[in-house]
């Protein structure tokens, strides 16, 4: 997910920040099994793998 996300950062504006769940407990117990997963602040945009047109809405609302 990591390598497709930096390719689309050609394109778009956004900051990529990589947060290891299984060492915060509280994010562990939140997101359990759902890993990979990409969040736009607090708001989840997808896990396991990543949904393009997801993340191309999301990126559009934030123009």
């Amino acid at each position: 997910m990591i390598a497709e996300l930096e390719r689309l950062r050609s394109r778009h504006d956004f900051a990529i920040e990589v947060v290891d769940v299984d060492r915060h407990p509280a994010l562990e117990e939140k997101w359990g099994d759902k890993v990979p997963v990409l969040l736009d602040g607090e708001r989840e945009i997808c896990h396991y793998f990543l949904d393009l047109e997801a993340l191309e809405a999301r990126l559009e609302r934030m123009k």
